[in-house]
């Protein structure tokens, strides 16, 4: 199990990542207008059709229209921050354990993800290795990663994907190997959220 000075290491990543997350999402769907009641005439039409597909999720998780067709985002923006921030650190504890596969017998490294994501015909459209990565472990897992979920066909922002590219990398290696990591991150995430709902 996780020693406690590892523990509140992975406390304090996971509680600064969804803060970074959370950022990341919020202007990620503002950039698509998701809130907004009409669409903007910048995007392209394979925007927009996003666009609708977002909408439509969110109300499905909870967000509500309101009657000038704007809509409230909350819901959405809490679970792209989770998918997204999930699905690296999921990718993580695949490769650390030498679990992340490019096919079946064959597992890559991290470092080979940021390799094969600079070829075209390795990448899977993959713009960096770590996104690269994620999609190997929605592929090896796609019932927790849904490959048509509208939230992964949305990139964060170069400088807040490098902040939890950034805080992912810090945590050591035995973060990875303990039993009970999983866990105890699915909690700390939630932490935050339990505070805000007890106050």
């Amino acid at each position: 199990s996780l020693a406690k000075p590892l523990r509140t290491q992975l406390e304090n990543t996971v509680k600064a990542a969804r803060d970074v997350a959370e950022v990341a999402a919020t202007a990620a769907l503002a950039q698509l207008a998701v809130g907004e009641g009409k669409a903007p005439d910048y995007l392209t039409d394979e925007q927009k059709a996003l666009r609708r597909r977002l909408r439509a999720h969110g109300r499905a998780l909870g967000d509500v229209k309101a009657a000038d067709d704007s809509q409230s985002i909350r819901h959405l923006v809490w679970e792209t921050a989770y998918e997204h921030w999930h699905r690296m650190l999921f990718a993580r504890f695949l490769a650390e354990n030498g679990l992340l596969l490019w096919e079946p017998g064959a597992p890559v490294t991290l470092a080979e993800c940021e390799e094969m994501a600079q070829d075209p015909a390795t990448s899977l459209g993959a713009k960096s290795g770590w996104d690269l990565a994620g999609k190997l472990a929605a592929r090896m897992l796609p019932q927790v990663f849904k490959p048509q979920h509208p939230v992964f066909d949305m990139a964060f922002a170069i400088e807040h994907q490098r902040k939890l590219e950034t805080l992912l990398a810090a945590l050591p290696e035995e973060v990875f190997k303990a039993s009970d990591s999983l866990g105890w991150v699915y909690q700390f995430w939630q932490a935050k959220r339990k505070d805000e709902v007890n106050a």
